[in-house]
């Protein structure tokens, strides 16, 4: 400390007690310090209850967190859920057709069906329209689903013959690998997809024909559904008796709209005379060459 004299500056050392200070009597000094609060001590119910707090509040967080983490992987994985959906019907299919017609016939007819249904959905994207992948039923085919079959009669006629168009050219693929190899497993599937396909433009709906047919002529639903009475008379299956069903359905409710539809049902059918031509020479190309392909592939038996 520095003190001030007359006789000039000097220092002085002064040493801080070593005992405390005595307490100031009542009315002197400072008032007495308050004593402060006591911090809880670890293990105290207070520092118990705040821990358990904060335990159940990091516990939620942490379960909302894998909560989301899940949901964002469950939406990542939507793309392939849809490929598996399409993969596991294909391969219930395929074990279902091998019952009868065996292992490697299964699989290529099965192939067969994916690429038909593939033509459909190519189009249906090149429409604008977004497509299913297709999935499969045993004994029934294989069926995509969209929202519309694009804006138009045309643009339902393109989507309709591109999966007999596409069929086709798989059907022709397994002719040719038929003539390379010789093995007949593959002139059973060239003669089976072409039958498939050309059964498909039979003039009705919901058949890939009737698809066309509403860009061509719509009455002629009306022979495609007479023409499939006597077939399912003839050969009665399920397949037969449901497409008569639905065609008799689809017929008739599509016919009821045209005629009493406003213009957006009467803009949706027109089409012009120079799309309508090429249709029907797509349609009447596709039918003649798959009959040529069934005749090319067809085996005949003979009996002796």
């Amino acid at each position: 400390m520095a003190m001030a004299t007359e006789g000039g500056w000097w220092l002085a050392r002064v040493q801080a007690p070593h005992s405390p200070r005595a307490p100031a009597e009542p009315g002197q000094g400072w008032p007495p310090l308050a004593p402060a609060e006591e911090a809880p001590r670890a293990g105290s119910p207070t520092r118990r209850r705040s821990a358990s707090a904060r335990g159940r509040v990091s516990a939620a967080l942490a379960a909302i967190a894998a909560t989301l983490a899940k949901f964002k992987s469950l939406l990542l994985l939507l793309p392939k859920l849809k490929l598996l959906t399409t993969v596991g019907t294909m391969l219930v299919s395929v074990a279902a057709y091998s019952f009868v017609f065996g292992w490697s016939f299964a699989v290529g007819f099965v192939a067969l069906l994916l690429i038909h249904e593939m033509g459909h959905v190519i189009q249906l994207r090149r429409e604008g329209v977004r497509a299913s992948a297709p999935m499969f039923v045993p004994f029934l085919g294989a069926v995509i689903s969209a929202r519309s079959l694009g804006q138009n009669a045309l643009a339902e006629a393109r989507v309709g013959l591109a999966g007999p168009l596409l069929g086709s050219l798989g059907s022709a693929a397994c002719m040719l690998v038929w003539r390379a190899t010789g093995a007949d497993i593959w002139r059973a599937l060239a003669f089976t997809g072409f039958f498939l396909n050309l059964f498909n433009l039979l003039p009705v709906v919901p058949l890939d024909g009737g698809r066309a047919m509403a860009a061509m002529a719509p009455w002629m639903w009306f022979a495609g559904l007479a023409a499939i009475i006597p077939l399912a008379v003839l050969l009665p299956n399920p397949v037969i008796l449901l497409i008569l069903l639905f065609a008799g359905y689809e017929t008739f409710r599509r016919w009821r709209q045209r005629q009493r539809g406003g213009f957006g049902e009467r803009a949706y059918y027109r089409v012009r005379p120079q799309d309508r031509a090429l249709v029907a020479v797509v349609y009447l190309g596709l039918v003649a060459a798959l009959v040529v392909g069934m005749h090319a592939a067809a085996l005949t038996r003979t009996f002796s």
